[in-house]
Parts: C-alpha cells; sequence; structure tokens
C-alpha cells in the first residue's frame, strides 16, 4: 500500500525559519511589498521553492487588498470577439504578458445595453485590480465607470471622448492608423490608381475615423468623394455589401482602400462576383496583416499592426500602474512612440505614457 500523501503545507513560519529571516519578511516577499532587499528576496524565494509554499491567495488579498486579476473590457458583442482574429491576437498578447506577472485574465463584454450596468458593478466592487478596454465607441460609458470605481486603466486605441487629451495619467497603446491609411492610399496613387474608394469602419470608432482621415491626407481632399465612400463595421459581410455600392455608384473605381483585412476580403468577394479582377481591374489594401490578409485570393496588400505586440504593451503598462515595477518597461517595438502630455506615475523607473507603434505596408499580389 502507498502511504497517503500528505496534507500539511508549509507556512510562513516553516519558510522564515529555512530561510532565517522572520515572518514578517517572508510575508513581504511573498506579497510583492516593497523594502526588502534584493539579497534577502533572493533567499527568501529559495526556502519558498524548496519547500513548495503557497500563499493562501484569500489570506492574501485580505492584506494586500489585491485580487491578482485583471478585467480585459471590449465593447462589442461575442460573436465579433470570437469571429475577428484582432481580438484573438490582441487577447494572446495580453494573456501571455498577466499569465508572465502571475495575474489572472477576466473576459468581460457587452452583448446588450444592460451589460454595461454589470460591468460597472464589478468594477466597483474592485474584483479586480485593474482594466484593459479596448474597441470603445465614442459615447461608450465604459472609461467613466473605470474613473468612478478608481481602478487603474489602459486602453486599446487612441481615445475619442470629449477631453481625453486634458485627462493627466491617461494610458493606451495604439498604432498610427492616419499614416498607416496614408501610407496604403499613397502606394495606390504611385501605381497609378485614379478613382480610389475607401470603405470605413464605424466612425464613432477613432481607428475607423482616422483611417478616413488618413485616406483623404493622402489624396489632399479635406473630405471623401462620397460617389467613393461606403462604411462597414469591420467584419466582411459588411465589406462585400460596401463595395457592392461602390460598384453600383462608381463603376469606373479602379482601386478601393478597405479599413481593416475582414472587409477587403469581403470587398475581394463582391469584385470576383462581378467579374472584376484584382489587381489588373480594382487594387485593393486592407488594414491589420492577420490571418485573412494571406488566406485572401489573391494575397491581400495591407497595412501591417502588431496586434499581439499591442496587447502585450498594454498589459504591460497597466501592470506598472498598478504597481508592478518587475513588470519591466513596457516599451514600445522599434520605433513606437510614447504619446506627450499624459504621463503618470508608476512603480519604479521612468513615467508612464501611452504608446504609439508604427503601422508598414506590406505589399502582396492585390495591387
Amino acid at each position: 500500500m502507498h502511504p497517503a500523501p500528505a496534507t500539511d503545507q508549509p507556512t510562513l513560519e516553516a519558510v522564515a525559519a529555512h530561510a532565517g529571516v522572520s515572518r514578517a519578511t517572508v510575508s513581504r516577499v511573498v506579497n510583492g511589498t516593497p523594502g526588502v532587499s534584493a539579497e534577502l528576496r533572493e533567499r527568501v524565494q529559495r526556502s519558498v521553492d524548496a519547500l513548495g509554499y503557497v500563499p493562501n491567495k484569500a489570506a492574501r488579498a485580505l492584506v494586500t487588498r489585491r485580487t491578482g486579476a485583471v478585467a480585459v473590457v471590449i465593447a462589442e458583442p461575442e460573436t465579433r470577439v470570437f469571429n475577428d482574429p484582432f481580438f484573438t491576437q490582441q487577447l494572446r498578447g495580453i494573456s501571455r504578458q498577466l499569465a508572465t506577472h502571475d495575474t489572472q485574465l477576466l473576459l468581460l463584454l457587452v452583448e446588450r445595453p444592460s451589460d454595461y450596468a454589470r460591468i460597472a458593478r464589478y468594477l466597483s466592487a474592485r474584483h479586480v485590480d485593474g482594466a484593459l478596454m479596448f474597441s470603445l465607441h465614442d459615447a461608450d460609458p465604459l472609461p467613466a465607470f473605470a474613473k468612478a470605481a478608481g481602478v487603474p486603466t489602459v486602453f486599446g486605441g487612441r481615445p475619442g471622448w470629449p477631453g481625453w487629451q486634458d485627462e493627466q495619467g491617461l494610458l493606451y497603446v495604439d498604432t498610427d492608423n492616419r499614416d498607416g491609411a496614408r501610407q496604403a492610399v499613397a502606394f495606390l496613387r504611385a501605381r497609378g490608381r485614379g478613382r480610389i474608394a475607401v470603405i470605413t469602419g464605424p466612425l464613432d470608432q477613432t481607428a475607423a475615423a482616422d483611417r478616413l482621415a488618413g485616406y483623404c491626407d493622402a489624396l489632399g481632399v479635406e473630405s471623401p468623394d462620397p460617389a467613393l465612400l461606403a462604411h462597414g463595421d469591420f467584419t466582411p459581410e459588411s465589406g462585400e455589401r460596401a463595395m457592392a455600392e461602390l460598384l453600383d455608384r462608381s463603376p469606373d473605381l479602379d482601386a478601393v482602400f478597405a479599413g481593416n483585412d475582414l472587409m477587403a476580403t469581403g470587398a475581394l468577394r463582391t469584385l470576383r462576383a462581378r467579374g472584376r479582377r484584382v489587381p489588373e481591374d480594382v487594387a485593393v489594401v486592407g488594414y491589420d496583416d492577420l490571418e485573412p490578409a494571406g488566406w485572401a485570393d489573391p494575397p491581400l496588400t495591407t497595412v501591417r499592426q502588431d496586434v499581439r505586440r499591442m496587447g502585450e504593451l498594454m498589459a504591460g503598462l497597466l501592470l506598472r500602474r498598478m504597481g508592478r515595477a518587475d513588470a519591466g518597461t513596457a516599451s514600445g517595438p522599434s520605433g513606437a512612440s510614447g504619446a506627450s502630455g499624459a504621463s503618470g506615475a508608476s512603480g519604479g523607473g521612468e513615467p508612464l505614457a501611452p504608446i504609439v507603434t508604427p503601422p508598414e505596408l506590406v505589399i502582396r499580389k492585390s495591387v
């Protein structure tokens, strides 16, 4: 017969005796409290590992007032979130960064208007130590909920609510959407395309509005030609419908810039159904450079943003905002910049600031 496994778990006192330090020192190390030298912290950690000590999370939460969890709040329904590779890639980046720092991810989605009240209650009850919010719309109440609850928050995408520029310490991670769209349309013009249409995403989101502004910049106009403008909602079906509208209105168009890759693939489907060759008759450029761009027929020229890395950067900024100095600097990839005028205190090191990453045009067969 095998002996029954031992049920007694090592205590703080046992770790303290093993490490030759006080119980209070062990508690500070286990709870991540500052004020312990690197040498003592390493000695305690060796004893924790040697004895297999596992902190009591409930007791630890009472002492530290921390839950060890972060809410990821996406202002979209489940059908969008789980069918769009943008969200899955961003969640992968967030999850990887949080897991590295022993922090749990709790996903909150906005399926219906009543979900806003539920999310507000959840945040105000401080069930999480911080929040990551993205895919917000202009009138979204989520930022106000987080502020009222006093929950440290980092946003995905440039904020768009009134007065956001004046909010001290506001943190977000984004790509330079305006410049990315400018690159795409300038490239089409350089290839001799003269009737360039645009399919926008929802213009109550800053990413879509900035990409439309970049399109106008590249054409040297203040506003788009209504005959070459159609609206989508970042789904393939909306791209398909928008492309049909554009062809009905402007059959002489010779290029289209779609606000994301999913809408671009929908546009390709309509062009194929209407007998238009890509790129011989109509050139197509998308935005994101996620899986659909490579799967498209023909493979899609697009503007690349490193979505997974942006998720990592968001989580890294939040961990630092929460006082996790071990989360590193959360600096962006090569060429990324921190926006000015919105720094905030962190757990150590340089002041925190928003991060804006550079987009990159990826040329494939659709142009």
